[in-house]
């Protein structure tokens, strides 16, 4: 049984998928990123599945990958698992072949950033905000992002790690709505069964040509 994460079916071809790790503002350690690997890679699995909705317990989406866990980065052998890990995680979001939808319920950093933006869409809260405060030592996923919101910004966002608050983010197109806290998850199923009222075979279709754009502004999963 999942220990992380949390997977509803809320009818109509949508799933739920919660990062449940609140204490520790769902960050991403290896454990939780195997979790959402495994889950999505079931969820793929069932027919009835048409869309997934991915958010975070808690008043944080996802404070990124777990920094008590990259204090043992000079550890070879944890080293690697962190990489395989991270490897995994990437190509199970960026190549599932559904739509997926981020309800961004408070800050989205780092990794927590770089998961929205590997989802199809975002419906943030008035809360949310998308950031990479590890600029210092961390990248972004340039790509995705300038793919998303044009090369000026992008640039700007990953050569000072700014902030962009829910507004901006809407503004910019990043996001494709903002919400108050409260109405953030009916908002992100109405547009979830919004999609989902498509034939499964035409959204798996046209997935696999994200898909195929997502590749090609990538070299690698790791090098987003």
């Amino acid at each position: 049984m999942s220990e992380q994460i949390q997977i509803s079916d809320r009818g109509d071809g949508v799933a739920v998928l919660t990062l449940d790790r609140p204490e520790r503002k769902n960050a991403l350690s290896i454990a939780l990123r195997d979790e959402i690997s495994d889950a999505l890679a079931e969820l793929a699995s069932q027919d009835g599945v048409k869309v997934v909705i991915l958010t975070g317990a808690g008043s944080v989406f996802c404070a990124g990958f777990d920094l008590g866990e990259f204090g043992r980065i000079g550890e070879r052998e944890f080293a690697d698992r962190i990489w395989a890990s991270s490897d995994r995680f990437h190509r199970a979001l960026i190549e599932f072949p559904l739509p997926t939808i981020a309800a961004v319920n408070g800050p989205a950093m780092g990794g927590g950033c770089d998961l929205a933006l590997m989802c199809d869409l975002r419906i943030a809260s008035e809360a949310a905000s998308f950031s990479h405060p590890e600029a210092a030592f961390g990248t972004v996923a340039y790509g995705l992002l300038h793919d998303l919101i044009g090369g000026s910004l992008a640039r700007e966002l990953t050569l000072t790690g700014r902030a962009v608050d829910a507004k901006e983010a809407e503004t910019r197109g990043l996001a494709v709505r903002v919400v108050t806290a409260d109405a953030l998850q009916d908002e992100a199923l109405d547009l979830a069964r919004s999609i989902a009222k498509r034939p499964r075979d035409v959204l798996l279709s046209d997935k696999q040509k994200i898909i195929r754009r997502s590749r090609h502004l990538i070299r690698g999963t790791l090098d987003l």
